[in-house]
């Protein structure tokens, strides 16, 4: 009932420019969420120096700490799938590890051996003779994998409006695509998203050379029915009329328990949420930096983002070369530090991960996107597997059956090491593969 009533307000929704304002009519009002009221602010608010302090949030950690391994083993079960053998020699796989954000002292065979439930190893034999160990796909994580990929083409236009949106929130509605490659996994893009969905979508994007000779996607249209942020959409349902009117529309805010604010952060909270708010999809160039105003428009630019990721995050190094292409002024992710009841940074897996407050009651995302579930669900067939492999079931099964396990210290890669040799995990798999990045055929193909 709610997500019908959702689709008839945003059906009704519609926008013009008008004298440097954003309009919006909803069922027969019109109220403006513009620029010129920002601007006419601007002399009179200036930005006010208040600190608050970062408090623990362990629910919100708990989304965060199983997201790295996760987010390594679909990459890896992605290109293993797409494999003509579906089966992948280490060494080919090494050469994309970059993508998978493995700290560099885990070497990258110890990291897809914790998953047997998952990948399942056997041994080729490469144009010297030499045994080389090949990965490839259980036969249950080969069907979780076309699940996923049916749920990827049934939701192909919602992926394609996600990416189209965020083209539109940048301010010559272009992005390098390895700005986009950083963003793919939250957005829920294939992997491969380069060819299997933007070549199918011409009308929409263009693959262009930067001026600094990358390679990046241009938005080929404008869609006024796109140009409506989250916020706007559950202002039309859930906001003050009077608020609505004025266009100072108010975020959700939360904060963790124990967190305690002073008089003086209350009230500037309080002023700060009554200010004009700016659509993160018009033009802010006459708003200054220095102001509140303009900090209000900074955080609806991130809300808007991170609603356009299906788990309501991304970590803050995604988001850290967007300055330029966004408008946005210097030190612009100062902004989650300074808002703690919107955003959470969670410090896990050896980064600082923005969540965005609202769209989880503790560990629970509200609103799940398809992906969601199988992401869960790839999720607890690692656990799965990591637990029995930590019972030795694998191995017993391994010495009782061709004793891989045992002849494994007899390849020419040492894959199992001691880490304290000296060298970085990156830089072993270097050493270790470098005699094979030939195009040697590899006798005996898994």
């Amino acid at each position: 009932m709610l997500q019908c009533r959702q689709s008839m307000v945003i059906n009704i929704i519609r926008r013009k420019w008008c004298s440097g304002c954003f309009w919006v009519g909803l069922e027969g009002q019109v109220f403006s969420f513009g620029c010129q009221q920002g601007f006419n602010y601007q002399q009179r608010c200036g930005l006010v120096n208040v600190k608050l302090k970062w408090v623990k949030d362990r629910a919100l950690d708990a989304v965060v700490s199983g997201e790295r391994d996760l987010r390594a083993a679909c990459i890896l079960v992605s290109m293993i799938s797409s494999s003509p053998h579906s089966c992948v020699p280490i060494y080919h796989l090494s050469r994309h590890r970059g993508q998978l954000g493995l700290p560099h002292d885990l070497k990258l065979s110890t990291f897809i051996r914790r998953y047997p439930t998952v990948f399942q190893e056997s041994h080729s034999l490469d144009g010297g003779g030499t045994r080389v160990p090949c990965f490839g796909l259980t036969p249950e994580a080969l069907k979780l994998h076309q699940e996923e990929l049916d749920i990827i083409e049934k939701n192909q236009v919602d992926l394609v409006n996600r990416l189209r949106k965020l083209l539109m929130l940048t301010r010559d509605r272009t992005l390098p695509l390895q700005t986009i490659d950083q963003l793919k996994w939250d957005l829920g893009l294939p992997n491969d998203y380069h060819y299997s969905l933007i070549p199918h979508h011409s009308r929409f994007f263009s693959l262009v050379t930067l001026s600094d000779k990358r390679d990046g996607l241009k938005l080929m249209s404008w869609d006024n029915d796109l140009a409506v942020s989250q916020l706007q959409k559950n202002a039309a349902l859930q906001q003050n009329e009077n608020d609505v009117k004025n266009g100072c529309l108010a975020f959700p805010i939360g904060f963790t328990r124990g967190f305690g604010l002073k008089r003086k952060s209350m009230e500037w909270l309080k002023e700060w949420q009554k200010l004009p708010y700016t659509s993160p999809y018009s033009d802010a160039s006459l708003l200054d930096s220095r102001t509140d105003v303009s900090e209000k428009r900074i955080v609806g630019v991130f809300h808007e983002l991170l609603h356009l990721t299906i788990e309501k995050k991304t970590e803050r190094k995604n988001v850290s070369n967007l300055r330029k292409p966004l408008a946005l002024p210097q030190k612009f992710t100062k902004v989650f530090e300074r808002h703690p009841g919107i955003f959470y940074i969670s410090k896990k897996n050896d980064t600082q991960t923005v969540v965005l407050r609202e769209a989880y009651d503790h560990q629970q995302l509200l609103h799940r996107h398809p992906l969601v579930e199988i992401r869960e669900r790839f999720g607890s067939m690692m656990r799965t597997g990591l637990l029995e492999r930590s019972r030795g079931f694998y191995k017993r099964s391994a010495s009782a059956g061709a004793g891989v396990e045992q002849d494994r210290t007899d390849d020419v890669y040492v894959d199992e090491m001691d880490d304290t040799q000296g060298s970085s995990e990156e830089e072993s798999d270097c050493k270790l593969f470098s005699d094979y990045d030939s195009d040697d055929p590899i006798h005996e193909p898994c």
